[in-house]
């Protein structure tokens, strides 16, 4: 048991990039202050290239540390060391490198050297020193990719034995990379050579996704021009073919889809033929375009080429077709922060095969009161994977959907319905370069349950005026046909409103879905995550002015809404006057909520500590609160506040939002039967993800209370 932990390879290329992705979330689930170091950087990457690791943790995680901070030495210093006879040197830069970072840390993850250069065998015995001299337990990574099983034995048994030696504690060893339906054996046959029973093992198959560049990515390594199609980089590239044929010839050797087209720079015919394969659905499609020689389309092509509807990256490179192909095919694929959907794929991939509670308890022991908004959103997720939820998304046919929709899809987050025209999501998904095999999608009027929904419906509301026409055209309206779903115990819960306004998420639920026994009113909260905690603000987003009794109702379903999510309720009843020293109308609804609220408290919410009225600066700051309310459970320890109406709870949730750089996750909608969140038209996709894990956390709770 340590603060830090040591990622070593067996060799070059095993995936340590991957595993310390995993490793890193894991211990931002648990800390603030976490950093990343590595002992030895690539120096082949151009002056002005950070190492890929590095970036790569510091730019997703959002790590403040300096570059130059997180490492010890760069290969080209490192190497000149080792020839000169002074790699004791190494060892001792490293170390006080390594120390005045952890003056700042609570857990530094070190990840070691590449294995690229001709010095592997120094390589390995340095990583092994530097763990030792680093106090730091070891987590070994060992390649697997197209090996026998008999090589992947003996390489791991040989590098575990040489750690071991050199006085290494190894908490861990992760087979990467092994052939798909290998792994379970691969483990068993490695128990079974007795190498140490303490340490755990585990096996990550290899994903030939994860390994395949982006068209930016081929783009950089080219030094290439982008002609067309800038916003299109991230497309991946499965494989590549050269067009130097007749076009039909050309057409029948197009690989799977996400192949690379290289071609002569005046092949017009070719570069008309590629894009209306992209338009095309009875071709494969393909993920860009390069054309060689330096030649560009002619000014005729180029008018042509605008008049597309879809268009794919065409880069144009000074290299002849074949020297660049075999550039091309020689690219090993790196995890870059700005590619959310392999990231994504590749933290899925790590928590699908690794028990992270096992390893959580095996290398991080601290733990701290601190919760950081990256913390929250990690905790989320985490949560909602415990017990999956059936989700349905209503507005299946929109971009930022979809995205998000592949994320929660491929950590299996959530299970997803998706509503819309089939073919028009297929399509999208294709265009968008997504793969979510299997997941379930509904076009509403061609369901097999659109007539069951319509007469639910009809049955519901016949009495205020609806027809059964009527109630045909209403369940076409697929936030209806959602709400209807999660009504019928068909999904578990909704979430809507990229493209619909509150209202059209809210009014089919207040029809359907209705409010839970005891409440009267649908309330909202968001949950502002500061930098160092999580407040709840309510009601920010649904009731203008709200009664003293709607008010009493929301303090209740606020309290239990952050019970939920782990976030002790300390109740404050927000008001212009703390106390009893103000008078008036406003102050005195507030005071009579405080009283209603705590008498529903003595009945449902037994223990809760409510105050009002209060100042939030008498809520929140507890040298206020010595003066303003000295005796008080609730002044300056609040967690949950409570506002009076929906004009000062909006304006002082985006005040601290944009002036404090408060993450706002929300609004989350409470008081329902069965939960049905609103999205912002603004919202961004990670918005949506971390939407659909709070609505699955909230149905979670609603199943353990049903």
């Amino acid at each position: 048991m340590s603060d830090n932990l040591y990622i070593t390879a067996t060799e070059a290329r095993s995936g340590k990039s991957l595993v310390s992705l995993g490793i890193m979330e894991l211990v931002l689930r648990k800390t603030k202050r976490a950093g990343f170091f590595r002992p030895i950087i690539n120096a082949d990457q151009g002056v002005n290239r950070m190492d890929e690791d590095l970036n790569l943790i510091s730019s997703y995680f959002g790590l403040e540390t300096p570059y130059d901070q997180m490492y010890g030495y760069t290969r080209a210093e490192a190497n000149d060391l080792v020839s000169l006879g002074r790699e004791d040197e190494i060892i001792e830069g490293v170390i006080k490198k390594y120390g005045l970072l952890k003056q700042n840390c609570d857990f530094v993850l070190c990840e070691g050297t590449d294995f690229l250069g001709s010095t592997s065998a120094f390589e390995f015995d340095i990583n092994a020193e530097l763990s030792k001299n680093l106090g730091s337990p070891v987590l070994l990574v060992a390649n697997a990719y197209q090996k026998s099983i008999e090589d992947i034995l003996g390489s791991v048994s040989v590098s575990i034995g040489s750690l071991r030696e050199k006085g290494c504690k190894i908490v861990a060893t992760i087979v990467n990379r092994t052939t798909p339906g290998e792994g379970k054996l691969i483990i068993r046959l490695l128990k079974e050579k007795d190498l140490d029973k303490q340490q755990a093992l585990y096996s990550i198959p290899d994903v030939g996704f994860l390994a395949k560049p982006t068209v930016g990515q081929i783009a950089d390594i080219l030094n290439a021009e982008v002609l067309y199609g800038k916003d299109q980089l991230n497309r991946h590239v499965y494989s590549f073919t050269v067009a130097a044929m007749h076009l039909d010839n050309f057409l029948m050797r197009i690989g799977h889809g996400g192949s690379l087209i290289i071609t002569p720079g005046d092949r017009a015919d070719v570069i008309v033929a590629c894009l209306a394969t992209v338009s095309s659905s009875s071709v494969e499609n393909i993920s860009g375009i390069i054309l060689t020689g330096g030649l560009k389309p002619t000014e005729p092509i180029r008018n042509l080429i605008k008049g597309f509807p879809r268009m794919v990256p065409i880069l144009s490179v000074k290299g002849n077709t074949f020297p660049t192909a075999a550039i091309v095919d020689k690219i090993h694929a790196t995890l870059s922060p700005n590619d959310d959907r392999k990231i994504t794929h590749a933290l899925a991939l790590f928590e699908k095969n690794v028990d992270l509670t096992q390893l959580a308890e095996k290398v991080i022991t601290t733990q701290t009161a601190v919760i950081t908004p990256k913390m929250f959103e990690y905790e989320l997720l985490q949560r909602a994977r415990t017990d999956k939820r059936h989700i349905v998304l209503p507005e299946g046919e929109e971009e930022r959907v979809l995205m998000a929709a592949e994320m929660l899809f491929r950590r299996e987050v959530v299970d997803i319905t998706l509503l819309g025209n089939k073919k028009l999501i297929r399509e999208r998904l294709e265009q968008l370069g997504l793969h979510m095999k299997g997941v379930n999608i509904i076009d509403p009027p061609k369901s097999e349950l659109f007539e069951e929904y319509a007469g639910t419906y009809f049955d519901m509301r016949k009495n205020r005026g609806i027809t059964k026409d009527n109630a045909g055209d209403i369940m076409n309206d697929r936030s209806f046909f959602g709400t209807m779903m999660v009504y019928k115990g068909h999904a578990d819960a909704m979430v809507s409103g990229a493209v619909h306004s509150t209202a059209a998420t809210i009014r089919p639920a207040l029809q359907i879905i209705k409010t839970r026994p005891g409440f009267s009113i649908v309330s909202s909260v968001f949950f502002m995550c500061l930098e160092e905690k999580v407040l709840v603000y309510g009601d920010c987003a649904v009731n203008p002015n709200p009664t003293a009794d709607q008010l009493a109702e929301i303090a209740l379903s606020s309290a239990h809404t952050a019970k939920i999510f782990g976030i002790e309720p300390v109740v404050a009843m927000l008001s212009y006057s703390t106390g009893k020293s103000g008078k008036g109308e406003d102050v005195d609804r507030v005071r009579e909520a405080t009283r209603i609220a705590k008498k529903m408290a003595n009945q449902s919410f037994p223990g809760l500590k409510l105050e009002g009225p209060i100042q939030y600066d008498a809520a929140v700051d507890p040298a206020v609160a010595r003066t303003k309310m000295p005796d008080s459970e609730v002044a300056g320890k609040a967690t949950v506040f409570i506002f009076p109406d929906l004009n000062t709870g909006n304006n002082t949730y985006k005040a601290v939002q944009r002036s404090a750089g408060a993450v706002a996750i929300g609004p989350v909608l409470q008081g329902l039967r069965h939960p049905v969140n609103d999205l912002s038209r603004g919202c961004t996709v990670p918005d949506i993800v971390n939407t659909v894990a709070i609505t699955a956390i909230q149905a979670q709770s609603r199943k353990g209370s049903a």
